[in-house]
């Protein structure tokens, strides 16, 4: 199968390289890894099982290992999803479940920004309440995975991850009302952030996560 490079500058395609041995994705799932590089389920062929894996560089397809399951399976049951770890999860609409992981790491120009008063402020959070959060690349440069019409998994938008410095324990604060849902914003964005009333006391750090990458940590005290 053929493949194609659109220039989002230039406003052109100009021919990738060929999927080998006959293998398309007529239908099937990919998905921007952080560490640039793009995750692709291929099949030989619309709905024929027989699913390989490649990861794309920018002018290379390289074969890596796929799912168990997805050797019987045409790419039309995959589906992709970042993890808020920067670890890819794959379904095939099944029970089966499997995470992967790529090499590198992202450029830290890609990663959230947040706006704070100054790198040793320390901000009081209370279990329950609802705060709100500024800074930048807070929707990331890409909507994450994608599939067409028969699934949508986008992640462009803001994670709040809360890690405790005495027990190491991580929660997950509920975010809600984003000021901007536009993917690669370049402006000043928000969003809020529900503080889990199961979340524990004391020195955290807390940061911004979008398409699996991580903006560097802020003090927060919990309370």
């Amino acid at each position: 199968g053929h493949t194609s490079i659109f220039d989002t500058h230039s406003r052109t395609w100009t021919p990738g390289p060929d999927f080998p041995g006959g293998l398309d994705v007529s239908d099937g799932p990919a998905t921007l890894l952080p560490n640039g590089n793009v995750l692709v389920q291929t099949s030989p062929g619309i709905f024929r099982k027989g699913s390989e894996f490649f990861e794309w560089d920018g002018a290379i397809l390289t074969s890596v290992p796929g799912p168990p399951p997805a050797k019987g399976e045409s790419s039309y049951l995959g589906n992709m999803l970042v993890l808020p770890t920067g670890e890819i999860l794959w379904t095939d609409i099944s029970g089966n479940a499997y995470v992967y992981t790529s090499a590198g790491a992202p450029n830290p120009a890609w990663a959230p920004r947040i706006v704070t008063n100054g790198p040793s402020t320390i901000t009081n959070i209370t279990r329950g309440k609802t705060y709100r959060l500024s800074g930048f690349n807070l929707n990331g440069l890409s909507q994450g995975a994608a599939y067409g019409d028969d699934a949508q998994a986008a992640t462009n938008y803001p994670l709040v991850r809360i890690t405790n410095r005495a027990s190491g324990h991580v929660f997950y604060a509920r975010t809600h009302d984003h000021s901007t849902m536009a993917v690669a914003f370049t402006g000043l964005a928000s969003t809020q952030y529900d503080v889990p009333a199961g979340a524990e006391t004391g020195l955290s750090d807390l940061v911004v996560v979008t398409n699996g990458i991580s903006s560097a940590p802020i003090a927060v005290n919990g309370q």
